[in-house]
């Protein structure tokens, strides 16, 4: 066992806590879906609210690198419409968070993982031209993606749902899609720290011992991003999207 800022671990967790890092720098720089993997691996070890707080600032530091390398590649024409309604969702979500315990909170993001495969397959199989590019379903998505990354930081399927249907490029996405997140990313941080209590100066000094893996999974997310097939990609996340779900509910 090895005792960090008030944390107590074993050489496992740790390496775990930094294999989760790693898989949201990649997640962060076009991998999406793979973040979705490491949710349940930080729920088992902290519980299910205090692990979304201890990710929040990892996924903020991801951002950063996402953001460095494609901010030239963003659409604000559907940022504006995304983040009005995406603050709201926060406020919904952080006042849900106070309502329930830790159990109920690791069952409702099982749920959300599930609900989340359930449109990647969806999106997988349909027609994606027929998705409606109009107001409200911006509003909608926003909406149910500022509940659900304040819920387990889990909106990345809203999002992809969203995005992937107004059929941007895929740099265009990927730069639109950090942009996104790390501007409700930063938004949710006084929730944590003031309404969750789950940030801290102890928190947060673990997450910075994970930087390095973060910088290592961002370059890592760049380079697959340019030479995986997208075929066999979207298959692998759906995968360790729904294997990610029964570890969240079990």
């Amino acid at each position: 066992m090895i005792e960090l800022f008030s944390y107590t671990l074993s050489y496992q967790t740790l390496g775990l806590l930094f294999l989760v890092a790693f898989f949201i720098g990649m997640a962060k720089t076009g991998v999406h879906g793979i973040s979705m993997f490491s949710i349940p691996l930080l729920a088992v070890i902290f519980g299910g609210k205090a692990s979304s707080g201890l990710m929040l600032p990892m996924l903020i530091l991801a951002d950063l690198f996402a953001v460095r390398y494609y901010h030239r590649h963003a659409n604000w024409g559907y940022l504006a419409k995304l983040f009005p309604s995406a603050a709201a969702g926060v406020l919904i979500g952080t006042l849900l968070g106070n309502m329930i315990d830790d159990q109920q909170f690791r069952l409702i993001m099982g749920v959300i993982i599930f609900i989340s495969l359930a449109i990647m397959l969806w999106m997988e199989k349909a027609n994606k031209e027929q998705i409606p590019d109009y107001l409200w379903f911006a509003i909608l998505m926003g909406t149910l993606g500022g509940i659900t990354t304040m819920i387990g930081n889990l909106a990345g399927s809203i999002m992809a749902l969203y995005l992937l249907s107004m059929r941007l490029p895929k740099n265009e996405y990927i730069g639109t899609a950090a942009w996104f997140f790390l501007a409700i990313n930063l938004f949710k941080v006084p929730f944590h720290v003031f309404s969750w209590h789950t940030i801290d100066w102890n928190s947060f000094a673990l997450n910075l011992i994970g930087l390095p893996f973060i910088a290592l999974g961002a370059w890592a997310g760049i380079v697959i991003v340019r030479n995986i097939p997208d075929k066999q990609y979207r298959w692998l996340i759906l995968l360790m999207t729904a294997i990610a779900a029964v570890f969240m509910v079990v």
